[in-house]
């Protein structure tokens, strides 16, 4: 098997590198390096089966034959796609469009990975995927909303005319090792903060809840959704992958003052526009179909995070401020 992964360089890409890799494939990761680090694969310098390429997926390419095609190409987190708009709408509309070219010529399955943010700030808790959301189209975030939604019409639209063999997975919030440093998510952020001895930083009340979901169970779930024979009979149809243990962000940042030891304390700053309130998958499709659900909770995972942020803070980078989090 010879698989492909668009934004293969980033946190979450990476990864699924390394999995596909240890199931035997081998893997071609492209990336522009927008958001995405040469760091998080130099690992696999040495490894024959794995090949790396440089490129904007948001212009056409091809790559030869492939068996599979995982499209995880775009700014993830709130502070990159704020900052990086429009190449964000292009990652979700003409990256899209040239990934799934690529699978169509090479007659190989199609994954998406699309996300939990296609459900705005929801009505519907937990989030179940006939749910169609609550999006703000032209607020701020919309950038990365918008772009994901248009991926996955894009995605259904050549599985119904085209005839690409396509699967979406909508994923709730990963966290791990290669997250970036000034990520500005909810786990890096604290892990930081903690680390540093500076008080954590909570938007608004901190009574907004997610669901946090080590990578290591999220690749899992990608990688079975991509090889499931139970998933062909969704019929392209979205499949949440998330950990439905829910907290709020103030829960999490006690957790994280606990694990580390650190005396920081809370501070308390203005909720960015359009943040959702409620966050929380509803996973009876993927226990149903894939046999899947997440075996690391949100103390272990965490654990198994503070290492990889003890050494990357380096001591230029632990005179940084924080940027701006969701």
């Amino acid at each position: 098997m010879r698989a492909l992964v668009t934004g293969g360089a980033g946190f979450l890409g990476s990864h699924l590198c390394d999995a596909l890799l240890a199931e035997g494939c081998a893997v071609i990761a492209v990336d522009n390096l927008l958001t995405g680090a040469r760091e998080n694969l130099e690992h696999l310098g040495n490894e024959r089966r794995f090949e790396f390429r440089e490129h904007d997926v948001c212009e056409p390419f091809d790559v030869g034959s492939v068996d599979l095609v995982f499209h995880l190409a775009s700014p993830a987190s709130p502070v990159d796609y704020l900052q990086y708009g429009l190449e964000t709408l292009r990652a979700g509309s003409a990256g899209t469009t040239n990934a799934l070219a690529v699978a169509q010529k090479h007659g190989a399955r199609f994954v998406l990975a699309s996300t939990s943010e296609c459900y705005g700030d929801p009505k519907e808790h937990p989030q179940s995927e006939t749910y169609w959301g609550n999006v703000n189209p032209v607020g701020p975030r919309s950038v990365y909303d918008e772009s994901k939604r248009f991926a996955e019409a894009t995605t259904m639209a050549y599985r119904r005319y085209r005839q690409v063999d396509t699967r979406i997975v909508r994923l709730f919030n990963t966290y791990g090792p290669r997250m970036q440093l000034n990520d500005g998510r909810v786990v890096p952020n604290f892990l930081q903060q903690a680390l540093r001895g500076e008080d954590l930083t909570v938007y608004g009340s901190g009574a907004q809840t997610r669901s946090f979901c080590y990578v290591t169970d999220l690749v899992d779930g990608l990688l079975r959704m991509a090889r499931s024979a139970e998933a062909a009979k969704l019929n392209g149809s979205p499949v949440n992958l998330g950990n439905p243990e829910e907290f709020t962000v103030l829960d999490c940042a006690y957790l994280v003052l606990h694990l580390t030891g650190s005396r920081s304390g809370i501070r308390h700053m203005a909720l960015p526009e359009d943040d959702p309130q409620q966050r929380r998958p509803d996973i009876a499709i993927a226990r149903a179909v894939l046999g899947w659900e997440p075996k690391v909770d949100l103390s272990a995972g965490l654990r198994l995070s503070l290492e990889y942020f003890r050494r990357a803070l380096e001591p230029r980078e632990m005179s940084e401020p924080m940027r701006a989090a969701s």
